[in-house]
């Protein structure tokens, strides 16, 4: 089963709104995702990614909490 996660944005490379890429961080692991779906996306903020795509924004409170669980769980490792 695939969730979308939480990522905080660390750079955003594109000019055009449909080629933005951003490497993002999963609580230290690091991926380029597409951020299309989000072009009020900026540096510093974060995103709910599923499946290499960014597709919404959500405040840093709510993206820490999630990070949390997972750790918790042991799911913060990377695959």
């Amino acid at each position: 089963m695939c969730l979308a996660i939480p990522g905080k944005i660390l750079n955003i490379t594109g000019d055009d709104e449909l080629d933005r890429q951003g490497k993002v961080s999963f609580g230290g692991v690091v991926k380029e995702v597409s951020l299309a779906y989000v072009p009020e996306a900026n540096v510093g903020d974060y995103a709910i990614v599923h499946a290499g795509f960014a597709i919404s924004l959500v405040d840093e409170q709510e993206a820490l909490k999630v990070f949390e669980y997972l750790e918790q769980m042991g799911e913060l490792d990377e695959d």
